[in-house]
């Protein structure tokens, strides 16, 4: 490998991005002790995320900018920037998180130690990207050393109701061995705006890749309330149960996995219904609403719990509007 060759494509996919593209883009710039290279996806912004690009592509040699002209998504986005990646490893920056100078070198020694096709570190969840913000650690409040992943644990880490508040395996910016994902023709999903690095790394887990979970190196991701992840509509919801069932096709996996890939999927069936309950019903939509309940009898239990609750909350709101205007 000569020295020009980055041994870390970073990939950060950008979509009015502005305000974060910079630090995040210089973050990864500055990584010490490993050669780096940046490819930053411009998913037809309309604020001045390509112009900051620009503006640093100008005095970094290392920064490579693709400019998409329509907006295609996150997944569609980091496909394009490993069609064009050289290093042998590659990993995700999103375009509102920052990382620590020496997060990569660790990460890549790791990985060429163990000879892992995929090393996570626990990353840090953050408010703000000042040095004083406080931080939370997602995954395990504790040292945790180098964990092997398997595939059923990885799906066990993702069920929202042990791993909820976004503290699920699917968050982490692993570092990725990239002739694995060649060697298995592995992409992110183009139908997901939500879930997509959960089902890459199922995908991959499934297909044989080692993984290891280590301790936080400095990524820190950026918690706000109308981020991408932190919406969820039913069409996202529905593509999470579409992955779980192509996964549960497979006929390599063994019955304990087959098994946590369906309370995974019921999990997030709950969820998807109910949403596409509440969608039905402002469309009035009847005949939809009839459908969601076609499912599993667990759904269906919680569909009728949860409007249940709806109901006394919504009694309860009319009786103490009645009892409110009697009193007056």
């Amino acid at each position: 490998m000569s020295a020009d060759t980055p041994e870390v494509s970073v990939i950060v996919a950008a979509w009015n991005a502005a305000p974060t593209i910079g630090g995040a883009v210089s973050s990864a710039l500055r990584q010490r002790g490993v050669r780096v290279e940046v490819i930053a996806i411009d998913d037809a912004s309309t604020d001045g995320t390509r112009a900051e690009l620009e503006r640093l592509a100008e005095v970094h040699k290392h920064l490579h900018i693709v400019v998409q002209t329509v907006n295609s998504g996150p997944a569609a986005a980091r496909n394009s920037a490993l069609a064009l990646a050289r290093a042998p490893y590659v990993t995700i920056l999103d375009a509102d998180d920052e990382m620590a100078p020496d997060r990569l070198g660790k990460l890549l020694s790791i990985a060429r130690l163990g000879n892992w096709d995929i090393v996570a570190d626990d990353l840090f969840k953050v408010p703000s990207h000042h040095p004083d913000a406080p931080r939370e650690r997602l995954w395990s409040k504790t040292e945790i050393g180098c964990v092997k992943i398997n595939f059923e644990e990885f799906i066990q880490g993702n069920l929202t109701r042990l791993h909820g508040g976004r503290g699920e395996l699917g968050f982490l910016k692993p570092l990725i061995r990239r002739e694995f994902l060649e060697w298995h023709n592995l992409r992110y999903d183009q139908s997901m705006r939500l879930g997509e690095d959960y089902a890459l790394y199922a995908e991959a887990l499934a297909a044989g890749a080692r993984f290891c979970l280590t301790d936080p190196f400095g990524y820190h991701a950026l918690v706000r309330p109308e981020s991408l992840s932190g919406r969820h509509e039913a069409a996202d919801l529905a593509g999470l149960v579409r992955v779980d069932q192509q996964l549960a096709s497979r006929s390599d996996l063994t019955t304990s996995e087959r098994k946590m890939l369906k309370i995974h999927e019921i999990e997030t069936q709950k969820r998807w219904r109910w949403l596409r309950l509440i969608e039905a019903v402002k469309s009035r939509d009847i005949v939809d609403a009839v459908r969601c309940f076609i499912a599993p009898p667990s759904v269906i239990a919680s569909l009728c719990a949860r409007l249940g609750e709806q109901v006394l909350l919504r009694s309860a709101a009319r009786i103490s509007r009645v009892l409110g205007t009697a009193s007056a």
